[in-house]
């Protein structure tokens, strides 16, 4: 089992505190798994609680054990209830605080309330902006786990020609990628911030049921197996000569990568093949401008600008009436990180160490869809490629 080291813990809580402090905000109690991982190293039930300056304290309701082997801490202690927090915080010396983060962008109602009645006359703001900024910029030990995830990513690519035939179904594509990339290590597991946004490994379709919209946001949607899933792969078989889509994200030790791939058995007819030819050139785009200081919007006009002047004003990124306003999201121990590639972030900028996937897609109703994503690292002078399958149009 992997333990986040302390110092990868004491360089984020201290992140976060520092932007605690500009805000005038004396504590930041965080609660969802994601951000209890980043900053604590275990998911076990409970709560950390950030002070403004000094340590925080990880208070664990199940089970504490767990927590004490998983979490390198300092300050982790057992309590039965959330009601336990502002006698603990006493305890500990630390005086109730009269203004408190919390992550509104996820936190249920009914648990906002609880918190409001233990501390009634402290002001409760919305700390989730904060902690996605401390989130966005990875460290040297982070960008180590998600090159590993791209190994597999690349492992599991690498699978699809051993299993790819014609007359089987997506969904049978689905299972062995799947069963393959779990003994390689994935989790299982995919995380999403956004509200009722989920995903099961990833999406493989073949023809039109590539270009089958979804409530999903994102440019690919497909059937599914049900309307109680309303999206993935579906029963439909495998013919020669249509566009094959394999879009996978794979988690390894908490972190993912997201990589997309096209291809087909047999040739693509002339206009997918250039059409795959011309998402390449989007991406090509994103490489010469992205950089530290450029503006999130900034790049997403420029490659969609780019894209609209190929020819798919109403192919890219979705058919009309269902095109998506993103070309890339920044991912890590979840799929929808800062930044956004995408319309209307236009004061934000790219940063070192962002990391972020750009999934130029040219989609087509009734016949598919192609394109490429990779994952992507903001470096000191440009952005370079965390994924590293080949970008070949694989025609078997």
């Amino acid at each position: 089992m992997r333990i986040t080291p302390l110092s990868e813990l004491n360089m984020r809580y201290k992140a976060l505190q520092k932007l605690l402090q500009q805000q005038d905000i004396a504590g930041a109690i965080l609660l969802q798994n994601s951000d209890l991982f980043y900053f604590t190293g275990s998911i076990q039930r409970g709560l950390l609680y950030v002070p403004a300056e000094g340590e925080p304290v990880y208070l664990v309701i199940k089970d504490y054990n767990r927590a004490c082997l998983e979490s390198s801490l300092c300050q982790i202690q057992n309590i039965s209830s959330i009601r336990e927090l502002p006698a603990q915080l006493q305890k500990m010396g630390l005086r109730l605080p009269q203004r408190i983060g919390m992550e509104l962008d996820v936190l249920p109602v009914l648990q906002f309330q609880r918190y409001q009645k233990l501390f009634p006359a402290a002001e409760i703001a919305d700390v989730s902006p904060l902690i996605r900024k401390v989130r966005a910029i990875k460290s040297e030990y982070e960008l180590g786990i998600m090159q590993k995830s791209a190994l597999i990513a690349e492992k599991t690519y690498e699978q699809v020609k051993n299993v790819v035939a014609v007359g089987i179904t997506d969904l049978e594509v689905a299972a062995e990628l799947e069963c393959f990339a779990r003994k390689e290590g994935h989790q299982g597991i995919i995380r999403f911030r956004s509200f009722n946004s989920e995903l099961y490994f990833g999406h493989v379709f073949s023809g039109s049921d590539g270009a089958e919209p979804a409530y999903l946001d994102a440019p690919l949607g497909g059937l599914g197996l049900n309307s109680a899933v309303g999206q993935g792969s579906g029963y439909k078989t495998i013919k020669a000569g249509e566009p094959i889509i394999i879009d996978f994200i794979v988690a390894y030790d908490g972190y993912l990568v997201d990589q997309t791939r096209s291809l087909s058995i047999g040739p693509l007819t002339d206009s997918l093949q250039q059409a795959y030819a011309d998402m390449l050139k989007v991406q090509e785009k994103l490489v010469t401008i992205a950089r530290p200081g450029i503006v999130w919007g900034d790049i997403y006009q420029q490659c969609c600008g780019l894209a609209v002047d190929l020819g798919y004003k109403d192919n890219f990124m979705g058919a009309v009436g269902a095109q998506v306003s993103f070309i890339g999201h920044g991912i890590g121990i979840e799929v929808d990180e800062y930044p956004f590639i995408a319309k209307g972030f236009d004061e934000q900028v790219l940063e070192k160490n962002m990391t972020f996937a750009f999934e130029p897609k040219a989609v087509f109703p009734g016949v598919g869809a192609v394109g490429i994503e990779n994952t992507w690292r903001v470096t000191v002078d440009g952005i370079e490629r965390i994924t590293f399958a080949s970008e070949n149009l694989l025609q078997l």
